[in-house]
């Protein structure tokens, strides 16, 4: 009976120690939760929000509706980087491969809402500027998709302020600043991909929240129907998020960093979570946060690659395997061995730039003998009768002529096999001697030609030896001796000891923009290895062993097209007109010229109310931060109080969001942009009406959850600056009229490149201007009255004036500017002068004056350059930075075989196969 007695006055000890909280679950009377659920946590079910809640909302989100479509037309012509992305949507309905640094969700979005607009894919969004309306472009209802997007934006941050326990109206003020933020309205007006990441990182930072609450409850909510809801939702974000931009990545390390603490968490609470029950937590995470994701983004370029079924600009970058899984790529079966005497095509093996070519043109400088260039596509000048050194002999002596090896026993090429490549077409050997070539001048690298004449029996210089190069070969006997496709080799001149060399070079114009080939005493090696993938031959008939490339299968080209990606994406280090550095963002020192016509413009700046306070909010909770670690190792109990902990871990993991999404760019060397930093944005925002609920609404300690009336005044005041700063830098946004006087009131700070003295002065001289323009036909230009035919030629070329109204000069405005874009003045600039090197950025305004002063607006000021191209997306393979038109390097590969085709037989019917440039230049491929 003591025992007893005693053991029952224990269990009642522990009953008034321990009482149930709302949730279901246990807490002891100090308030603290006996399981793993987070003390203070309420159910914050956004399905379960009042009728006047969703009422508000509904308000908010139209709105939102009527200030992103406002003028969603405006302006009627492209702009920015709708010269990529809306080209992209053209490649798509036309099926055509293209490569880009972007996975393919945002683009196929944007396609099928021009695609369902009636958008046939042939307007080519070529350059900034171009018209819309007269082809007939549906460029509105794919301007649509990213506005609704950012429309969406707005519900979800309010939905998201709610489930983190804000009040309705802290949850208002938060979609208030998204609605008036001039940079996230700029972005989501046209076609672009920022306004889809952005609303994917919204809906799985909203879904991640619901799922916090749900599981902060404890063991009660644990995988019951909405627990799941959200968590799966949340997989679905991800893999969205992630399937627009790579930045989606950031969003995955942000709600992996937040699982693992979820469950450690869980780990530690011995008395409601067994083994069991932690490892089904850790599985469920597991299948919603990686295998759904991994899944989306999967599914998504199985699309791509249904698609994209026929060659294009893009196929250049991929390898052959890849490239043959394209319409008119594919190939025949085709013999394995390559013998003495076979007709064969020789394949690069590194650059992809695509067979060894010839063709009946010279070099205009060194040896001046026919060219040997490295051509993309499949042709008859590709193809080489591969001779041995000596002829075969016969009963009567040496065997003559070209078919000597198609009798007989066809005869291996083995490692070491010193052979001669005869070109059919033009009767003329590969041949290679001590002459630089016109193009690559280094000392280590010999001009490669063809030479010869039919008949002619060569000389030495047309000897290559065949180094086959095992460890990339395919099979035991690919090692030994020539195969097709599977046998990678060198071939090394014999009298100079230098290797057939390719790299990523194009000749000028006399070469067709084909790539330069040369013989290279130190090449590196990827640079100098062959392959043969066409192979013909008498003796090897349709009983001969066959090969084929390999089909890589949706993993193989999946694979290798992110490889490919990943390394195009790194490779965009050289500089631009508009780029940033991640220092200036959070203090918007700089914005993004996207588009000039008509004295009107479009720069992409964000609104410096919204953008400088949810700065400051960053900044207060880093100083919160530091204080409280400090105040907690000197032994203060700051996180015993509730409001102090909850105020830390909500806010924190808002912050923590802001650091994922902001601070990796800092270790990125490419090129960088202002609109890079929105998602960190949308977080900083979130961030700051978070710190105004706590400040107004849930600590006791300042004195405003009393009184309501300062909580309200604050938003309506935040949220009034908000709008007249918007209404101030709408023309920049919406592409507006503007005058030269209000621009130059609201340039703040100096490093604000938008030119205030291209908007005239009054409002009055856009009707003016508008009628000149419709009144004054132009005319065409005098011809000189004398000079050279180079003279004339310059002159043709002069864009018409119009009649009436001559100009007395055209003032050219240099600007210098230091490392983090801030004007230099003259004395500057002369202090600087012999320290520093000063490097061009792009970018030429000219201003036509006439002879009152008064600025003329030239017709095509967008199209000019006034908003250079972002180079962020799709590029040409092994195409480089600016370089003079005829230097002949980095050029592009050309486009179609028609093209080359064309231009050379042009200048065979010109001159008669003298080098010189192609008649038509303007055709060659950008």
């Amino acid at each position: 009976m003591p025992q007893m007695s005693a053991s029952s006055s224990q269990a009642e000890k522990q009953s008034n120690n321990v009482s149930r909280i709302p949730n279901g679950s246990t807490k002891s009377k100090k308030g603290k939760p006996k399981n793993y659920a987070s003390e203070g946590v309420e159910d914050n079910d956004i399905f379960m929000l009042p009728a006047s809640d969703f009422q508000l909302l509904g308000l908010l989100t139209a709105i939102a509706a009527l200030v992103r479509l406002f003028r969603i037309y405006q302006p009627s012509s492209v702009v920015f980087d709708e010269v990529h992305f809306g080209g992209f949507a053209s490649k798509y309905i036309k099926g055509r491969f293209f490569m880009d640094v972007h996975p393919p969700l945002a683009k196929l979005l944007l396609t099928l809402a021009g695609w369902l607009a009636g958008f046939d894919g042939n307007f080519d969004f070529k350059e900034i500027g171009k018209d819309y309306v007269e082809p007939g472009v549906p460029y509105v209802a794919m301007r649509l998709l990213p506005a609704l997007m950012g429309v969406m934006t707005i519900p979800t941050i309010f939905l998201t302020l709610k489930a983190t326990g804000c009040r309705t109206m802290t949850a208002a003020l938060g979609a208030g600043l998204i609605i008036f933020e001039n940079g996230l309205l700029t972005q989501s007006r046209l076609i672009l991909l920022d306004s889809p990441l952005i609303i994917f990182t919204a809906f799985t930072a909203l879904s991640w929240t619901c799922f916090t609450n749900q599981h902060e409850q404890g063991p009660s909510k644990a995988f019951d129907a909405s627990w799941w809801f959200w968590l799966v939702s949340t997989g679905f974000g991800l893999g969205a998020t992630v399937s627009v931009k790579w930045v989606g990545l950031f969003t995955i390390a942000w709600v992996g960093s937040l699982t693992v603490v979820q469950l450690w968490v869980l780990l530690g609470d011995t008395v409601t979570v067994t083994p069991r029950v932690w490892a089904k937590h850790f599985f469920a995470r597991v299948f919603c946060l990686i295998v759904i994701p991994l899944t989306f983004y999967l599914g998504l370029f199985a699309i791509h690659f249904i698609c994209l079924v026929n060659p294009g600009e893009g196929d250049g970058f991929m390898s052959s395997e890849f490239q043959a899984t394209l319409n008119s790529k594919a190939m025949q079966d085709v013999p394995a061995n390559v013998v003495l005497g076979s007709r064969v095509s020789i394949r690069h093996h590194n650059t992809h730039g695509g067979y060894l070519h010839s063709h009946n043109h010279m070099y205009p400088t060194g040896s001046k003998q026919q060219q040997i260039t490295l051509y993309p596509h499949k042709d008859e000048n590709n193809m080489w009768l591969l001779e041995n050194q000596t002829q075969p002999e016969g009963p009567d002596g040496p065997i003559k002529g070209l078919n000597a090896w198609d009798t007989g026993e066809p005869t291996f090429i083995k490692d070491g096999t010193i052979l001669r490549l005869y070109h059919s077409v033009t009767d003329r050997r590969l041949h290679s001697h001590d002459v630089r070539p016109p193009v690559s001048e280094a000392d280590w690298q010999n001009e490669v030609s063809a030479y010869g004449y039919e008949g002619f029996e060569g000389d030495a210089n047309d000897y290559f030896r065949v180094d086959i190069v095992k460890s990339l070969s395919d099979g035991a006997a690919a090692k030994e001796h020539l195969r097709t496709i599977e046998t990678k080799f060198r071939l090394v001149h014999t009298m100079t000891g230098c290797a057939l060399f390719s790299h990523k070079v194009k000749l000028p114009d006399w070469g067709f923009d084909q790539q330069e080939v040369t013989c290279a005493k130190q090449g590196t090696l990827p640079n100098s290895i062959w392959y043969v993938e066409q192979n013909e031959h008498p003796l090897l008939g349709a009983d001969a062993e066959k090969v084929n490339y390999k089909n890589p299968g949706f993993l193989g080209k999946f694979w290798e097209l992110q490889k490919v990606m990943w390394t195009t994406n790194a490779g965009l280090v050289e500089s631009h007109a508009w780029d940033s550095r991640p220092p200036s963002w959070p203090i918007l020192r700089r914005g993004i010229n996207f588009w000039g016509k008509e004295r009107r413009h479009i720069y992409l700046i964000g609104n410096p109310v919204i953008w400088w306070s949810s700065t400051a909010a960053i900044g207060i909770y880093f100083v919160f931060k530091v204080l409280s670690v400090l105040r907690w190792q000197r032994g203060f109990k700051d996180y015993e109080d509730l409001s102090f902990k909850r105020f830390d871990y909500e806010i924190g993991t808002s912050v923590l969001g802001w650091a994922f999404h902001y601070l990796p760019f800092f270790l990125m060397s490419r090129q960088l942009f202002l609109h890079h930093y929105f998602p960190a944005l949308y977080f900083s925002i979130i961030a700051l009406c978070q710190i105004y609920d706590f400040a107004t609404n849930r600590i006791s300690a300042l004195g405003l959850r009393d009184r309501p009336a300062i909580g309200m005044s604050g938003i309506a005041a935040i949220l009034a600056l908000s709008i007249v700063a918007f209404t101030l830098y709408a023309p920049l946004s919406y592409g507006n009229r503007w005058t030269q006087d209000s621009c130059k009131k609201v340039k703040l700070l100096s490093t604000w490149d938008f030119d205030c003295s291209l908007y005239p002065v009054r409002m009055s001289d856009y009707s003016i201007s508008s009628a000149a323009s419709g009144a004054v036909a132009p005319t065409k230009a005098p011809k000189p009255a004398g000079g050279n035919a180079k003279q004339k030629k310059k002159d043709a070329n002069v864009t018409p004036q119009p009649a009436g109204d001559p100009h007395v000069s055209r003032v050219e405005k240099v600007e210098y500017r230091d490392q983090d874009g801030n004007i230099l003045n003259e004395a500057q600039v002369k202090e600087l002068e012999g320290k520093v090197s000063f490097e061009t950025r792009y970018e030429t305004k000219t201003r036509v004056i006439d002879s009152e002063g008064n600025e003329i607006q030239e017709e095509a000021a967008g199209a000019d350059g006034h908003a250079p191209p972002h180079p962020d997306v799709d590029r040409l393979p092994e195409t480089a930075g600016d370089q003079p038109d005829d230097d002949g390097r980095e050029k592009p590969a050309t486009a179609s075989p028609e093209d080359d085709i064309g231009k050379e037989k042009s200048v065979e019917k010109a001159d008669d196969g003298k080098p010189r440039p192609a008649s038509e230049p303007q055709e060659a491929t950008r």
